[in-house]
């Protein structure tokens, strides 16, 4: 406990008297400090007993003693010490009234006790305060290690840190989830500062925070863990008034040992990783029985069953891949993939490929629907934005988010490579449509006009038909428009001719002319294909 003006009145060696205050004689001294200056107040902290003879100040002056009093009050000196007997045989009657008026508690300190000996016994005081903190956080440290070393674990650390801090503990995961909570009821609490979380994880680790609960009376302090760029989770503490010394060591105490836990899981994360690099290569090298008998019981279960492929990217401003290095919106993705699966105990195998992140979940699991939310949120984000002038719905979204993310159709180890592929084509639809997720069965079902909308697919058919379109612009005939009703009427003479208004030998004679201009058979069904393409190609607005 702090030692306080009331300790010092109490202290049997000083023989003070309380002249004035006796109401707030509870309040914490952090030093004592003499001096006899009209003003101290530059000189003082706040928290000071004042001890003072009144030697340059006339105490017996009303208006005198109201100044210095209010003064020094104002600078947080917690008390005056006046020495009676000294320049005053009596404590003046008008210092005594200021004091009483200000609320500030007066004590008298007769001659016999000098002042360096209430100095002595308030920095003995503060000493054995501080030894007494340091001693608690000692002990406090090793609680908290026996509990980070226990069965239980990170839980087991939080009940014992709440315990000590008479308050509540919480712990994030690095996709921001509340893992672990103590007591129980503070897990309620906790989730309502996943905003403040989020915005702490945003900054390099170590950082810390302290932010109010709105429905509630807590002090709440974050702290980050972890020691790389990003944060691997955060801790939160809950409690009714800021922390002591005590508290501040057992909280740098947990802070350290979650640190530790967590980069120690990230070393098994990374060895699992290379294990699961290992795996996936058999797998799409045709090789599933390796693979299994390499997967073990770590990765088996999850070969077990059906499973799909999800290949993801960061995309750039203009919808193109990133540069090199694992960028953080492949971080959070895997972060949140990961902690919906252990919150389920399945198995994930995610492998970074480059600037790609490539993953094998449980068809239907946790970590499948971790996915699609993560996707679903960053394109809602994407599409509440403002567009930038100039851009396309599609190179915003990309900008906005930076990310794609191609899911295969479920499959199982014999077809993994087929599963690749998959997940491969649905990135390059996400990529080409401005969508954050694509999944192979909304590529299979849909149509393949969309994918004619691209620079290139528009280029090739720009040329195949520039000779046709630049005949009909001498006026010579309408071979284009010809052309398209007779490809879509399957080569049907009558039919065309009738949807041209033209006789059927007119739209023969048409056709005969686009061979020759094209120097290409129209009997080759791979040329009427082609053809039909580029039409459509030509004729679809731009993708916005």
């Amino acid at each position: 406990m702090p030692h306080t003006l009331a300790s010092l009145v109490n202290h049997t060696a000083l023989k003070l008297t309380v002249l004035a205050g006796e109401d707030r004689l509870d309040v914490p001294v952090r030093w004592a400090h003499a001096s006899e200056l009209i003003d101290p107040v530059p000189y003082m902290e706040g928290g000071e007993l004042l001890l003072i003879t009144a030697l340059k100040l006339d105490a017996e002056d009303a208006e005198a003693s109201r100044r210095y009093v209010r003064r020094v009050a104002q600078a947080g000196v917690v008390g005056l010490g006046f020495a009676v007997g000294v320049n005053y045989e009596e404590a003046p009657e008008a210092l005594v009234e200021a004091a009483r008026q200000e609320g500030l508690p007066l004590l008298g300190v007769p001659r016999r006790t000098p002042f360096i000996a209430i100095s002595k016994a308030v920095s003995a005081a503060v000493a054995a305060d501080q030894y007494r903190a340091v001693t608690a956080g000692f002990e406090a440290q090793r609680e908290l290690t026996r509990a980070a070393l226990s069965a239980e674990g990170p839980a087991e650390l939080l009940a014992r840190l709440a315990a000590h801090l008479d308050g509540w503990a919480a712990l994030y995961d690095a996709s921001g989830a509340v893992v672990a909570a103590a007591p129980d009821w503070a897990a309620r609490r906790a989730a309502r500062l996943a905003d403040d979380v989020a915005r702490l994880r945003e900054r390099p680790a170590p950082a810390s925070s302290v932010v109010s609960d709105t429905e509630g009376d807590d002090r709440v302090e974050l702290q980050s863990l972890g020691t790389g760029r990003r944060a691997r989770g955060v801790l939160a503490v809950g409690t009714g008034a800021p922390l002591g010394t005590a508290e501040r060591y057992a909280v740098h105490s947990a802070v350290a040992l979650l640190t530790l836990t967590t980069e120690r899981s990230r070393a098994l994360q990374d060895a699992e990783q290379r294990l699961g690099a290992a795996v996936l290569k058999m797998l799409l090298a045709g090789e599933p029985d390796h693979a299994r008998a390499v997967a073990g019981r770590l990765y088996g279960g999850l070969l077990d069953a059906p499973f799909r492929m999800v290949v993801a990217e960061p995309v750039a401003a203009e919808g193109e891949p990133s540069g090199a290095g694992t960028p953080p919106v492949l971080d959070a993705l895997a972060d949140a993939m990961d902690s919906a699966a252990a919150r389920t105990g399945e198995a994930v195998l995610a492998v970074p490929d480059g600037t790609r992140l490539i993953v094998l979940v449980a068809d239907g699991g946790a970590a499948a629907d971790a996915c699609a939310e993560y996707a679903a949120l960053a394109e809602a984000r994407a599409g509440d934005r403002p567009r930038a002038r100039g851009r396309s719905a599609r190179d915003e979204a990309g900008r906005a988010e930076g990310l794609a993310v191609g899911i295969s159709a479920p499959t199982g180890p014999m077809s993994a490579a087929t599963a690749y592929r998959q997940a491969e084509q649905a990135l390059y639809v996400a990529r080409r449509r401005g969508r954050t997720l694509v999944e192979h069965e909304d590529v299979a079902a849909g149509s393949v006009l969309p994918l004619l909308a691209d620079d290139a697919v528009r280029a090739f058919a720009d040329g195949l038909l520039r000779a046709l379109r630049e005949h009909d612009a001498t006026g010579r005939g309408d071979l284009v428009a010809s052309l398209r009703a007779w490809l879509a009427r399957h080569g049907q003479w009558d039919a065309a001719a009738a949807d041209l208004g033209v006789h059927r030998h007119t739209l023969r004679y048409r056709m005969r002319r686009v061979e020759e201009i094209l120097g290409r058979s129209l009997d080759d069904a791979d040329v009427r294909m082609e053809l039909w393409l580029a039409l459509k190609a030509t004729s679809a607005p731009p993708e916005e």
